[in-house]
């Protein structure tokens, strides 16, 4: 059924089809979700929040029964509840509360040498606690229990620097990576949660060091003024999980727009940037347009053109920006609910033009590069097509996650409405300082 080509309603069908990745491909015993597939890979554990997110979406859209949805929670939420947490280096999952960014698939246990991340950890509790406002029955509570332990569990302030703000890590072997999360960029939902933690919470403080890089962010001018950031996800995950519409911190009261209109600014700067293209790469237009972090063709230069693997891309000229005529369709499809006007002809206008090249069992492959022909360089992942140039082969995680979650908030709003019931994203936003809308 999944080969089939996409129907009339090709939204539904990308949305379909990018669930079946989460259902098909997290491993059931323990429910950790690869980072990429096909291609071998560890667990990412933000990838895993994505799909706890995107299991209610397939119980209210009926391609899976509450039954299993409610059991695949279980298995991955006890997984966590469970893990061994330590300060070694080896055979544990996490430390203070926190999971390191990457564990094996079937032990759960540290990959190799990479970090215990703040930001992947509260991606992952933000599908935790989704699930926990979700499966409100009677039967349920095992699933609300430990998604608030889990997230009590985690110790916010001792990843606070000095300043303030949060490290983006720490290593075992080395301890706190020096660079901390500050804005504008996804580690909003991060703030959010680490202040409105029962136990180990941050002050507002945090929140304010946080914003007080903003003056470095803001581009654009009159309507299109915005707060900016190269990589598209950066306006996408925090609003995943959070319904910013409506409702405003300092720094939005005295720009005079909330998030939501600050992240439909930014879509259109990004279809602006591909209509520009001032790079002169192949295939971008009004309506094919989107970079954010993605798998890129390789590491190399071909005729004066640098390309790369994997990198965070952005519009050249914004904080991170980075561009070698590699789109990724997450960053259109996912802003759906942002600007449906622009983003439904670019999500029609990506398949009508390249099919089954970028389009295949669970939707839109993760990147693919136009520019990029060359048949004879060794590429990191994918294939050289003749119709949309280099394609990868792969589906990741963190960027299909985004597609099932904001085609659901603008679909029927699932999501934000059970979060906007969470008193600890409620007490977030509120000791943030956020007011109006639906908070009061």
């Amino acid at each position: 059924m999944l080969d089939a080509a996409p129907a009339t309603d090709l939204i539904g069908d990308v949305q379909r089809r990018t669930f079946a990745f989460f259902w098909d491909r997290a491993n059931p015993s323990n429910g950790l979700m690869p980072d990429r597939w096909p291609s071998p890979s560890f667990s990412s554990i933000a990838a895993t929040g994505f799909a706890l997110t995107a299991y209610p979406v397939g119980v209210e859209r009926g391609w899976i029964t509450r039954a299993q949805a409610r059991e695949r929670t279980l298995a991955t939420l006890r997984f966590f509840w469970t893990a061994p947490q330590g300060p070694q280096a080896s055979g544990v999952s996490g430390y203070k509360g926190f999971f390191y960014h990457f564990i094996d698939v079937e032990t759960g246990l540290r990959f190799r040498q990479c970090e215990l991340s703040s930001i992947d950890t509260a991606l992952l509790v933000a599908g935790m606690l989704f699930a926990a406002q979700y499966f409100d029955r009677s039967d349920e509570a095992e699933i609300r229990d430990l998604a608030h332990r889990i997230y009590a569990r985690c110790d916010w302030r001792w990843f606070q620097k000095a300043d303030k703000r949060v490290s983006m890590g720490w290593h075992p072997e080395s301890g706190f990576i020096e660079r901390p999360w500050f804005g504008y960029t996804e580690g909003q939902i991060l703030y959010i949660l680490a202040l409105g933690a029962p136990d180990l919470a941050l002050g507002r403080d945090a929140y304010d060091a946080w914003c007080s890089t903003y003056p470095d962010s803001w581009r654009g001018v009159g309507k299109d003024r915005h707060l900016a950031f190269g990589p598209h996800m950066a306006h996408q995950y925090t609003q995943c999980w959070i319904d910013l519409r409506g409702i405003r911190d300092k720094p939005m009261r005295d720009a005079g727009f909330d998030y939501f209109e600050n992240s439909r600014r930014a879509t259109y700067a990004q279809r602006a940037y591909a209509i520009a293209n001032p790079g002169k790469w192949t295939g971008y237009s009004e309506d094919i347009w989107g970079l954010c972090p993605c798998d890129g063709p390789a590491d190399v230069t071909i005729g004066g053109r640098q390309f790369y693997g994997y990198a965070a891309r952005g519009p050249v000229g914004l904080p991170d920006g980075l561009d070698d005529g590699t789109i990724a369709p997450t960053a259109a499809v996912a802003s759906l609910p942002f600007a449906p006007e622009i983003v439904e002809p670019a999500t029609r206008a990506l398949y009508a033009r390249y099919g089954s090249a970028i389009y295949g069992q669970y939707g839109f492959f993760d990147s693919f590069n136009p520019s990029f022909t060359a048949r004879d360089v060794p590429v990191q992942h994918g294939r050289v097509t003749e119709t949309a140039g280099w394609v990868d082969s792969d589906y990741l995680g963190l960027d299909q996650g985004p597609i099932v979650a904001m085609i659901e908030n603008h679909r029927s709003g699932l999501i934000w409405k059970y979060m906007r019931q969470s008193p600890a994203v409620r007490a977030g936003l509120q000791r943030a300082g956020f007011t109006g809308g639906w908070l009061g």
